[in-house]
């Protein structure tokens, strides 16, 4: 007997397509480990350097094994990743090669359409799948240390060009009154929630030389480094990283400026956190939280941005933030309102969505 369905035409139509969607996925997701293998391993950095190459002469620039090399270049070229010159040339002398235009896409860490670091982040979010598993059947966490160094390089390398180049040249130039505060001041203080690496707070010192940052984040590893980055980029003695809780009294008052970038709802505490924010900044500083670009109500469809922060949300970011009970468990798909009853309970007025155009952040002004 057997145990197929019996479905009508439309709905084999959609089973169909449904079938073709996750074989799609499916090839989605051997893209992106295969461009991590060639991230990491320094492949696509030595195709764009060296030219056109074979197997044995990647793997010997790279110190690694040639059959795995040889393995991933064709494959890569099936993918339509690169190219080869010959391709009925003998194995051994079969050349590889990495076109510009991929390569601003797989090696340019400057540009905006620098890609690799998505590619660590999924390979970092999966890496604790089994208790990630557990969690869902008990209702506990995953602690963001379990996620390794690899989502904690790609969280901090895909948000990079964002902060160096938009956060201090665009983002808040668009608001006048903090823009001359920052930009006159000659002991302006920012604080910097979640600090991540540092980028958030090295675009801003470097955007606003009279200005003191002050990088906060729990994260040990985390903050060596950020305090790396800050020497690399030449400002480490107008950026200090320190892995503390900033709700010290004594810090009360003293930052013309308090900032959270994509931090918040990763946290299982985000009153708390807001109302330690509001106190650091006093009755004169400002707050700024930068969080996801998420609709402002579920729909069945989400927004356009929505299909990958439910993602993240799924495998890493609620998780995270059930590591510790009581948890507001808010997840990355924090709404507008949502962000608006936190911070009336952390003793907030009003939070202003600022005019500010990105495809995946919004940026909001918390008023006292």
């Amino acid at each position: 007997m057997s145990n197929m369905r019996s479905l009508t035409v439309e709905q084999e139509e959609q089973r169909d397509a449904f079938v073709e969607r996750l074989l799609e996925s499916t090839a989605g997701v051997f893209d992106i480990f295969s461009v991590f293998l060639g991230h990491r391993l320094n492949w696509y950095r030595t195709l764009d350097e060296e030219g056109e190459l074979t197997a044995a002469e990647l793997a010997e620039l790279t110190n690694t094994d040639a059959r795995y090399a040889q393995e991933w270049l064709e494959q890569q070229t099936v993918v339509g990743v690169l190219e080869v010159i010959d391709p009925d040339a003998d194995v051994s002398e079969r050349k590889f090669a990495l076109s510009p235009a991929h390569a601003e896409v797989l090696v340019d860490v400057d540009s905006p359409n620098y890609v690799p670091p998505l590619a660590q982040l999924a390979a970092g979010a999966v890496r604790p799948i089994e208790q990630l598993v557990e969690a869902y059947r008990t209702g506990d966490g995953v602690p963001y240390s379990d996620y390794g160094a690899d989502f904690r390089q790609g969280q901090a390398d895909i948000n990079r060009v964002t902060f160096l180049q938009d956060l201090g040249n665009e983002w808040l130039p668009s608001i006048p009154d903090l823009h001359a505060r920052l930009q006159n001041g000659s002991q302006a203080r920012i604080a910097d929630f979640g600090s991540g690496a540092g980028w958030s707070s090295i675009g801003m010192a470097q955007a606003y030389p009279k200005v003191q940052v002050d990088g906060f984040d729990l994260d040990g590893p985390s903050i060596e480094m950020a305090r790396q980055n800050a020497k690399d980029a030449g400002i480490n003695g107008r950026v200090q990283f320190h892995q503390r809780d900033a709700s010290d009294a004594e810090l009360a008052g003293k930052y013309d400026l308090v900032t959270a970038f994509e931090a918040l709802h990763d946290m299982s505490d985000p009153v708390g956190a807001l109302e330690t924010m509001r106190r650091l900044a006093g009755e004169d500083g400002s707050v700024i939280v930068v969080d996801e670009r998420v609709g402002d109500s579920f729909t069945a469809n989400g927004n356009d941005v929505e299909w990958m922060m439910y993602g993240w949300s799924v495998l890493h970011c609620l998780p995270v933030g059930m590591a510790e009970h009581p948890s507001a468990a808010t997840g990355t798909v924090m709404r507008t309102s949502t962000l608006e009853r936190y911070a009336a309970e952390a003793g907030f007025s009003k939070v202003e969505v600022l005019p500010i155009e990105n495809f995946f952040f919004r940026v909001y002004r918390l008023h006292v």
